[in-house]
């Protein structure tokens, strides 16, 4: 007989693991079935909560960080209507059946609109060139920066992805059958595709500025539109620097100009694809031009809503293709329907001062604002009476080297005397001369050669001043040189822009000559010898220092003048005031 297996308890065929995924799918299926046929139903109508921004614009090209959304306290901005789920309102569309261009032009601009989008693919600045060779009327746009992102100036911007893309390629129908207009005019751009409609009206006076208004619904309900400035800014035939380099973004909230450079897109919470409200203008600039979004003239307690990112195109570096980096901006007002001013031009100090709000803190100098500011407003009053803005560099540092040379004149008598007692602090210096530079008795050197000046009544740094003085006008002239539009391009003898470096050299060559010239013919007030010799490389140095650095050619034409009115006055001093003989030294007992 077979032997029967020991009866014993059975082992149980579930697992805990297996009896907790059996559970879980259990509960899942009951889930599913109470919510088809016993769960709340979802409402008809699901309007969106009022919150801020959180997407941002269609960027093609972009990355990762720049399609972030940051929050800040400055971020207020409700949408004034969304997506319904309701039956949509009876909409036309509304359409053009192929792509033609439209231009208005007046007395400063030729802008060229395309129906496509109702987009401008050219804005021209009639009165200024840009940097090609041969030279061409300034185009702000970059098309094949625009063409690459799909961006273009005063494209619409929507909260939607999908339904920005579709207002911002559609072909839109104009008013009236002109292609050509002449300011004062007014051009408008309807598009519909029988959901989302979206009208856009561009009136146009003499001046830089045109006023938008902007409407767009979904449905019948209205949307937050706002008008961009997508694809590049400024003169893009510029190469020192890059465009990219010199392009800021910018808004302006209770009195205070806020700036953001391309890394600031990147890097600051602040801005990013969210909308920032209560600003009072915001726009996007390089170093002469902007483009700057305000409320009408009429409503100007309107706050403007403003918001910034960064779109990408590939550009070549050394035959390899890189992305370049793009500034963009944006604008809009919760009026109905949305209306805004846009200062599109040079920046130029009175005119922006003018605006209401003035614009003129754009005129940006730099640190040494407070000495490129008064040297800036100094040029403008003399080139009304001298035409020529070089010769107008020349008068100013007529009328400067003028007023200091009391000073050059106080700095002369203090090296006379530095000279006169020149053997005796040599003499001192001998004694002196086998102890290191930190040995704790070389403060008994200076002591003396301390006591010694006093007792002539020599100010060590007398002689200094002049030169202190002129080194913080030379850096303020040279922000207000290479900041203002008026220098932009100007012209002296072989010189074509006086803003930037001569190309040719020849300036800063001449500048060495005369430096050194001067500092042969200036008595050397320094006693050391290693202090004479720098005083010698000087000349020298500051060539060198015009060839590298971009220092504006203006500048250089600045200092060549002062050097050759250094030469005659102090040609003058040497006449009028000879060299005494030096103290002989007491014989040390």
């Amino acid at each position: 007989m077979n032997q029967l297996p020991p009866i014993g308890p059975r082992k149980d065929r579930f697992t805990p693991e297996l009896r907790t995924f059996a559970a879980a799918l259990l509960c899942m299926g009951v889930i599913i079935l109470w919510g088809k046929y016993f769960g709340p139903k979802p409402p008809v109508n699901t309007p969106h909560d009022n919150k801020s921004v959180q997407s941002g614009p269609t960027v093609a090209g972009g990355n990762a960080s720049s399609q972030q959304a940051g929050t800040t306290a400055t971020t207020a901005v409700t949408p004034v209507a969304t997506m319904s789920a309701a039956a949509p309102a009876n909409v036309k569309a509304i359409s053009d059946s192929q792509e033609h261009t439209t231009v208005v032009e007046n007395a400063v601009l030729r802008v060229e609109f395309s129906n496509r989008g109702a987009i401008v693919r050219s804005f021209q600045l009639k009165n200024y060139k840009d940097d090609s060779k041969p030279q061409k009327v300034l185009d702000l746009v970059h098309p094949q920066a625009a063409s690459y992102t799909g961006g273009w100036p005063f494209s619409i911007v929507l909260d939607d992805p999908q339904l920005e893309n579709a207002a911002n390629t559609g072909l839109y129908k104009v008013a009236g059958d002109a292609t050509s207009l002449t300011g004062p005019a007014e051009v408008e751009f309807t598009w519909s595709d029988g959901h989302l409609q979206v009208n856009k009206k561009f009136r146009f006076d003499n001046s830089y500025v045109l006023n938008v208004e902007t409407t767009a619904t979904l449905d019948g309900k209205p949307l937050l539109a706002g008008v961009a400035w997508r694809g590049g800014f400024g003169d893009w035939t510029v190469t020192d620097p890059a465009p990219v380099a010199a392009v800021n973004t910018f808004y302006s909230e209770n009195g205070k100009l806020s700036m953001f450079p391309m890394k600031k897109l990147e890097d600051s919470p602040k801005v990013g694809n969210v909308w920032l409200g209560g600003k009072t203008f915001a726009g996007i600039e390089d170093r002469y031009f902007t483009a700057t979004y305000m409320a009408p003239l009429d409503a100007q307690s309107t706050p403007v809503q403003t918001r910034f990112w960064r779109e990408f195109h590939p550009i070549q570096v050394e035959n390899k293709e890189q992305p370049e980096p793009i500034a963009a901006v944006a604008a809009a007002t919760a009026t109905q329907p949305m209306a805004l001013r846009v200062y599109v031009g040079p920046k130029d100090y009175d005119d922006l001062k003018a605006m209401h709000p003035p614009l003129n803190s754009l005129v940006q100098f730099g640190y040494l604002e407070i000495i490129a500011d008064p040297l800036f407003h100094a040029m403008k009053w003399l080139h009304k009476y001298v035409p020529n803005w070089g010769w107008t560099i020349i008068a100013l540092t007529l009328i400067i080297n003028m007023l200091l040379f009391p000073l050059r004149i106080a700095s002369y008598k203090t090296t006379m005397k530095i000279q006169r007692i020149a053997p005796e602090v040599k003499q001192i210096n001998e004694r002196y001369k086998k102890y290191k530079i930190n040995d704790p008795r070389m403060a008994e050197k200076n002591k003396e050669i301390m006591a010694l000046y006093s007792r002539e009544g020599i100010n060590p740094v007398g002689g200094c001043i002049p030169m202190l003085l002129q080194m913080p006008i030379w850096f303020g002239l040279n922000s207000a040189l290479r900041g203002a539009i008026e220098l932009r391009h100007a012209t002296w003898m072989w010189v074509s822009d006086l803003a930037v470096k001569d190309p040719f050299y020849i300036l800063p060559i001449v500048v060495g000559l005369s430096m050194y010239l001067v500092s042969k013919m200036t008595p050397m007030g320094a006693t050391d010898p290693q202090q004479a010799q720098m005083m010698k490389l000087m000349p020298i140095s500051m060539s060198v220092m015009f060839v590298i650095f971009p220092f504006s050619s203006g500048l250089a034409l600045y200092i060549l003048t002062s050097s050759l009115v250094g030469i005659l006055q102090q040609w003058y001093l040497n006449r009028t005031h000879p060299l005494p003989p030096p103290v002989k030294p007491a014989r040390a007992k």
